[in-house]
């Protein structure tokens, strides 16, 4: 089963978006169904890093909530495609000012 980008997922949000909310939610069970059996004895926590809260997202979510200082890894592909997409709108010149900002701190 794959999580990320799940079809399954994707069909279900189309129906909330829609305006079709028993629709959504019975598509969104099917997908929580197939999730749970698929992964009731397998790892599904995609993080690379390893840290005490490996595969314990809600614990993992609660210390990042609390800080507040960045996202969890898990999250950081998710974000990074959508601030992709709107660095888009302004060329990417937003990586010059990253880039720009680091060389900063060095000095």
């Amino acid at each position: 089963m794959i999580i990320d980008g799940n079809q399954k997922e994707k069909e279900a949000m189309e129906q909330f978006h829609n305006g079709n909310r028993q629709e959504f939610l019975r598509i969104q069970e099917e997908f929580l169904s197939a999730f749970r059996e698929e992964y009731k004895d397998k790892d599904h926590c995609p993080c690379k890093k390893a840290c005490r809260y490996h595969g314990n997202c809600k614990e993992c979510v609660a210390i990042h909530r609390a800080h507040q200082e960045h996202v969890p890894n898990c999250m950081r592909p998710i974000l990074n495609a959508k601030i992709k997409l709107l660095s888009e709108l302004t060329e990417h010149t937003v990586v010059d000012e990253i880039g720009a900002h680091n060389e900063s701190k060095k000095n």
